[in-house]
C-alpha cells in the first residue's frame, strides 16, 4: 500500500525526481506525506522557506487531511501569476460548502478572509449548465488575475450544477489578504467577474414554469 506525492518546477528540479512513492502506514496524513517526501528526497528547508500547498486527489488540502491507500498528494509551490497567491477552482454537482473554502484560503499571512454565498431566492429551484471544464479556466484566469490586482494571499470559488433548491448555495467565493480593504475588493470582484463571463446558465424553475435566465433579461421558456 502507498501514497504518492507529486512535486512541481522548483520543487522537482531541487529533488531530481518528480514524484515520491510513501509507505501508506507511514504517511496517514497530506501534511505527513509532505513531510517524509521533503525529508526523504532533501527538500524540506526549501519547503520551510515558501509557501507551499498541498493538493489531495487535484483537491487542495489542508495538513489534517487524511489519507487513503492509493491517494496522490501534490506539492504545489507558489504560481507566477497571482504574486504567488494559492488558487481553488470547481464546477461540481456536489453540494457546497464556505466552511471548507475558508479553510482552503486560510493562512497565517492572512489579517482578513472574505467570503460570499448566493442562493436561490423566490423559486422552488435554480437549475444549472456550465460548460464545465471552460468554466473551470475561466475561473482560474479571473482569480489569478484578481489575486495580482488586489494583492490577494489566496483565492477560492465553487459553483454548483445541476438544480439547487432554496437554502443550498449555487456559488461560494472566499479570499483572504493581508488587509481587509483588499479582501472586500477581491472578493466583490471574483463574484462580478464570475456572474458575467463564466459560460454557466442558469434556468428558474417554479412549478410548472421553468425559464432561462439571460443576461439580457430576455427569457427562454420550457
Amino acid at each position: 500500500m502507498a501514497v504518492t506525492v507529486r512535486l512541481f518546477a522548483m520543487l522537482r528540479e531541487r529533488a531530481g525526481v518528480t514524484t515520491v512513492e510513501l509507505p501508506y502506514a507511514d504517511a496517514p496524513t497530506a501534511g505527513a506525506a509532505a513531510a517524509l517526501a521533503a525529508a526523504s528526497v532533501g527538500i524540506g528547508e526549501m519547503l520551510a522557506q515558501m509557501r507551499v500547498a498541498i493538493a489531495v486527489n487535484r483537491t487542495y488540502a489542508d495538513d489534517d487531511t487524511p489519507l487513503r491507500d492509493g491517494d496522490e498528494v501534490a506539492l504545489i509551490p507558489p504560481v507566477s501569476g497571482g504574486a504567488g497567491a494559492r488558487i481553488h477552482v470547481a464546477v461540481t454537482s456536489d453540494r457546497l460548502s464556505l466552511d471548507t473554502l475558508v479553510q482552503l484560503v486560510r493562512d497565517p499571512g492572512a489579517g482578513a478572509i472574505v467570503t460570499f454565498q448566493g442562493e436561490p431566492r423566490n423559486v422552488d429551484v435554480l437549475d444549472y449548465e456550465a460548460y464545465t471544464e471552460m468554466a473551470e479556466d475561466r475561473m482560474r484566469a479571473i482569480l489569478t488575475e484578481l489575486a495580482t490586482t488586489h494583492g490577494l494571499i489566496a483565492a477560492a470559488a465553487e459553483h454548483r450544477i445541476g438544480p439547487v433548491p432554496i437554502g443550498e448555495p449555487c456559488v461560494i467565493v472566499a479570499v483572504s489578504a493581508a488587509h481587509r480593504p483588499e479582501a472586500f475588493d477581491g472578493a466583490r470582484d471574483a463574484m462580478d467577474r464570475i456572474k458575467a463571463d463564466v459560460p454557466i446558465w442558469k434556468r428558474e424553475v417554479d412549478g410548472d414554469r421553468a425559464e432561462w435566465v439571460l443576461p439580457d433579461e430576455s427569457r427562454a421558456h420550457s
